[in-house]
């Protein structure tokens, strides 16, 4: 078995050559489902607060959601065994469709899942005229 040495939370891993980067991303999975109504986008920030996240719609097609998460505070006598947790800052950004009203996205966070729900809106079909040919 060999020892670990070093500062877990800094990220300076040691174990013989093992060494590990800070990490200042932090990675969060989404979810993006398409109903009939609204597409619907889930993402897990669990012990996050709604006041952590922000939720955007930049370029008028572009959903753009981030937010952050701290380290947790350390004291000098605290012994780390382990550290898997993430911490740091996140980006996700979406390109959304053409059919959707991105006046009317709403945005919910209930129990570390954010939702967040971008209506569609009916695609009006182009009008077709037929032309008849002449003789």
């Amino acid at each position: 078995m060999s020892l670990i040495k070093g500062n877990l939370r800094s990220g300076s891993l040691r174990s013989g050559s093992l060494r590990s980067a800070p990490r200042s991303e932090m990675a969060v999975r989404i979810d993006w489902k398409e109903t009939h109504e609204a597409h619907v986008f889930k993402a897990d920030l669990p012990g996050l607060k709604k006041e952590e996240v922000k939720v955007e719609v930049e370029e008028g097609k572009v959903l753009k959601i981030s937010g952050e998460r701290k380290v947790e505070k350390e004291d000098e006598s605290d012994k780390w065994h382990r550290v898997e947790r993430s911490s740091g800052k996140f980006l996700r950004r979406f390109r959304l469709p053409e059919n959707v009203k991105v006046e009317e996205v709403k945005a919910a966070m209930e129990n570390g899942v954010l939702t967040v729900t971008v209506p569609k809106q009916e695609v009006k079909k182009p009008d077709v005229k037929a032309i008849q040919i002449s003789d």
